[in-house]
Parts: C-alpha cells; structure tokens; sequence
C-alpha cells in the first residue's frame, strides 16, 4: 500500500483539494508578472541627444517644427539626424548618442557639406512619451554607454531565480513545503512594491535580484505541493495548469503595460495583483507525503481527518494502514513516541549529490536536466522576442501568454493518452522543426514567421510545462523538491542565456532561431531513452531512495521504509 490510497478513499481532487489547488495557483500568476515585468521596466523608447540652449526650430528632411518632442514619434536614427537652431543661433545635428556642432553655417538646411565638432552626448537627453512616459531608462538615462545597464536587467533576475530554485527547492525538503509557500508569497508582495521606490539603478536591481528568488522559490515549491495533494487522475492536468496561471501573469503584465506608462505606479500595481493570497495561506497544511515521508503519522492522521470532514466523508482510513503490514507495529510505536514527545531520529542531510547515486540515475539525471536548460531557453527566448515581431508591443506580449493555454490543454491530454515521453519528444523535435523553417522562410513573408514563431512557442511550452510533472514522477519524495529544484536550476540557466541569445540577432538575424532548433532537436531524440511514468504513482520507497546509492541509519529506515510503492 502507498500514500497514493489517501485518494482512492478520499477523492483524487474533492472539494478540500479543489481548494488548495485554486489558492495556490493563483498566487503562481505573480511569478509570471515578475518575471515578465522587466519587459516594460526598462523598455528603451525612441530618444536623442539634448543640447545646451532653447530650441526653436527644428528640422527632419522635409519636416519642420519648433519642438524635439513632436519628431520623436517618426525619427529614425538610421534615416538622419535631426537639426535644430537654438535661441543663441547655434546649429546642431543631432542623433541618439553623438551631437554635432555646425561651423559658421550660412543657411539653415537639414544638408550642410561644412565641419563640424562631433562629441558624445553629455547626459542629457530627450525621449519619445508617446509610447512609454516613464521607465528606468527614461529616469535613469540608460542609454548610449549605459544601455548594457538596462540589457542586464534580465539575465540578472534570472541569476536570482536560478538560485532560488536550488535554495528553496532544499529549504523545502527539510522544513516542509508549507512554511516555504508562506515565506515565498509575504516576500514576494513585500520586495515587489520595495522595487516601485528604488532611488537608484543599483537598490533596484538589488531589490529585484532577491524578488527573483523568492518568485522562484514559490513557482519550484508549488508544484510539488499540487502533485502531492492530488491523485494520480488528475495529477496530469493540476500540474500543467500551474503553467497556465504563469501565462496568465503574462497577459496581466502586458495589460498593465498597457494601461499604466509609468514604471513605478505599473510595479506597484503587478505586486498588488495577487496579495490576496497573504489572507489565507496561512491555513495551508503540509501535504501527507511529506508527513508519511518523515515519519509524521499523528500528523498525517489529523491531516487524514481534516480532509474527510471536510469533503464530507468519513475517515476509515489510519495512516499506519498505509504501511506494509509488517511495518505497521513500528508507525504504531512512532505514533506514541510522538505523543510522548520523544526525540526525533536524526536524519541524514540530503544534497544534490544524491541525484546521481548510480550511473542509470545519473543519465537520467542529466536528460532531464537538458530538457530544463532547452524548455526554459525556447521559452523565453520566443516570449522575450515577441515585442519585437512588429506591430502592438503589447498585443504581442498578450498573444505570447495566450498561446500557452492551449499548448497545455493539448499537453495533457497526450500526456494521459500516450505518456510523458512520447508526448514531450514530438513537442521538442516540433519545436526545433518550427526554428528551422523560420530561418529558411523569405522575411518578406512576415505572417508565415509568426505564425512559425507562435508554433515554435506553442511546442516549447508543453515540453516545459509537463517537464514538472514528469521530474516528480522519476524521483522518490525524500527527494523530488531536491530534483524539481536542481532541475529548475537548469532551467534558469537557459533562462539566464536566453537574454543574450536573443541579442545574438544583432550579429545573424536568425542566429537564435538556430541554436534554438538544433538544441531542441537534439534533447528530443535524447528524451526517448527516458523511462515512461504514465500512471505512475509517486512514491516514498527507501528502496527506490536506496538505488541512488545512498545509506540510511536504522533509525531512518524505520521512518521511510513504511510507505511501499
């Protein structure tokens, strides 16, 4: 008998798991604003460079004026510069990062064939308010020489999320996964509006370096917590719509965006988003495994009992009935060592080193890792790159989050029909398949490459959402936060390259779409040499535990070794 009997007596997802499943996935929408917020944070609009005086007027090939703010909406640095008159009879030419001074002009023409004194901008700069008002750019001046400044936004968050995936995702496997989803949420909504009264470039990327761990810790926690709660009837599609309240956080953020073009006022409205959450995440329990898995049976049982009355059923079920028979005299004998108050066994301490205790769970160990690292990569650089495919940046960003929701109904229905593996190989090999043809597509053909590009992004986003799932089901509970977590890792480490892959278009257009595909292609075919888990449930066997080459002490054997898969 396993854990797993808890649902076959008490219901895979009645109403006690209905709602802690709502309650925790809403709060998983804030991990999709933060992470997507720095797309309109440090959004860089139309500028050039300022110059000493007061202009009064203006000129842009056939175009005049007297005011630098009415050009900025049509200049385009590569098309000229603007040339403007000051009040004192000074000509300037001006561009985004360079101005020039013109020597004894004659007339006031936009051509001039005299010298002129070149030099850099001196800090002053005037931008484009049509689109954005204000971001950390404007206030900031990130630009020019300071624009890697704004380029590191991204890539840093995502240094945090990749350290808080591996911390919490430990944290969560000695303290529990309860007290880590709490910590997480008041800290989530607590740095999110600090960020909105950062007074400086380097107390913001502080701010948002540690809102990225805590973001990712409740997003590597969360799922674990849901698998945990529900039964093996429902647990394909509880765990892949955690996915799609992170694309819901997507679409908020490109919804705010839209309304609010101030960046302080659009933090702190993305942070307020989700805080109801704080009012009663307090009440979550622990989930049994874990209780079973560290021996907590007079806890289990009172969770047991909750459940039931709460789902209007009756509790026949004792948590020592969920060991095997010849254990049963020892939960009986922790169960009253608990009433007594008596010590606690001490535990061995559990790393990442236990992940590969054999050479078979060492390969598949580094398989799933590279299906992370490729899920997280695609992802972001598909969801990052849609405000620049053209158009409404904004609508962009919306149908990015959008086509998710469908990718995930897909993916769990192939999931339960045809399994893990062979659901997540195809997406993977689709998805290198789609990169391909957007590089071999003529440009001029511009629906084709996004409606390649959406595909590209549909397929990725199956493989990286039943990737959790599927990393729960290869690992024992002693374990799994740890193997979630490291895999999350991975993952955050594509999602740290991604950034910079995208740049990569600056040197070949289509040079991420190439790395992309052939990383994608690749791991797909790796994928196959998985082992399938389809209906497998998840398990809390020492001997499972053991094959990864660990040793246990008698006494933690005797709290493990109860619950059988």
């Amino acid at each position: 008998m396993t854990v797993e009997r808890i649902f076959d007596e008490l219901g895979h997802f009645n109403r006690f798991q209905a709602c802690l499943y709502f309650a925790a996935v809403f709060q998983a929408i804030a991990c999709g604003i933060h992470y997507l917020a720095s797309v309109f944070l440090v959004e860089t609009p139309n500028f050039v460079c300022s110059v000493p005086g007061n202009i009064t007027d203006v000129l842009y090939g056939n175009l005049t004026g007297s005011s630098l703010e009415d050009f900025m909406p049509v200049f385009k640095s590569k098309t000229g510069p603007l040339v403007v008159r000051t009040a004192e009879g000074e000509q300037w030419e001006l561009s985004r990062c360079r101005c020039a001074l013109r020597i004894n002009p004659k007339e006031f023409t936009y051509d001039f064939d005299g010298n002129k004194t070149v030099k850099t901008c001196d800090g002053n700069f005037v931008y484009d308010h049509s689109e954005v008002y204000q971001s950390i750019v404007t206030d900031w001046d990130l630009v020019c020489e300071k624009e890697w400044l704004a380029k590191l936004c991204q890539p840093t968050f995502m240094l945090g999320v990749l350290i808080g995936a591996l911390v919490f995702g430990d944290i969560a496997d000695r303290v529990g996964r309860v007290r880590i989803l709490m910590f997480t949420s008041l800290c989530q909504f607590g740095l999110g509006v600090t960020v909105a009264f950062s007074g400086n470039y380097y107390f913001f990327m502080v701010v948002r370096f540690l809102l990225a761990m805590v973001s990712s810790g409740y997003l590597v926690v969360v799922f674990v917590y849901v698998t945990e709660f529900t039964g093996i009837k429902v647990r394909t599609w509880t765990s892949m719509h955690v996915h799609a309240a992170f694309a819901v956080g997507i679409m908020v953020v490109a919804l705010t965006g839209y309304l609010v073009r101030v960046w302080w006022i659009y933090q702190i409205i993305l942070s307020i988003c989700t805080s109801p959450f704080l009012l009663f995440c307090w009440k979550f329990p622990e989930t049994p495994f874990y209780l079973m898995a560290k021996g907590h049976y007079k806890e289990a049982q009172t969770l047991l009992d909750t459940i039931a009355r709460f789902n209007g059923l009756e509790c026949r079920l004792k948590a020592e009935e969920l060991l095997e028979p010849e254990d049963r005299e020892n939960g009986r004998a922790l169960l009253e060592q608990e009433a007594e108050e008596q010590p606690s066994q001490t535990e061995k301490k559990l790393s990442i080193v236990d992940l590969f205790g054999s050479w078979r769970m060492a390969g598949r160990t580094c398989t799933v890792w590279a299906i992370w690292f490729i899920g997280s990569l695609g992802y972001y650089v598909f969801s990052l790159g849609s405000v620049n495919l053209g158009g409404n940046q904004y609508i962009n960003l919306f149908l990015a989050g959008a086509v998710e929701l469908p990718s995930y109904l897909v993916g769990c229905f192939a999931m339960d029909r045809i399994g893990r593996k062979k659901t997540c190989a195809p997406a993977l090999l689709l998805a290198g398949v789609a990169c391909m043809l957007i590089i071999v597509v003529p440009a001029d053909i511009e629906a084709l490459a996004i409606a390649l590009c959406m595909t590209g992004k549909f397929a990725i986003a199956i493989a990286f959402g039943l990737i959790y799932l599927y990393t729960c089901e290869l690992y024992p509970t002693i374990i799994r936060s740890l193997a979630v977590g490291s895999g999350s890792m991975m993952c955050r480490v594509g999602s740290v390259v991604a950034p910079f892959c995208v740049y990569l278009a600056d040197v070949w257009i289509y040079l991420p779409q190439l790395i992309v595909g052939i990383l994608a292609f690749v791991i797909g075919v790796l994928t196959m040499l998985l082992p399938e888990t389809l209906g497998k449930p998840l398990t809390t066997t020492l001997e499972e535990a053991e094959a990864l080459g660990r040793k246990k002490k008698d006494g933690m054997e005797m709290n493990l070794h109860g619950a059988k898969a």
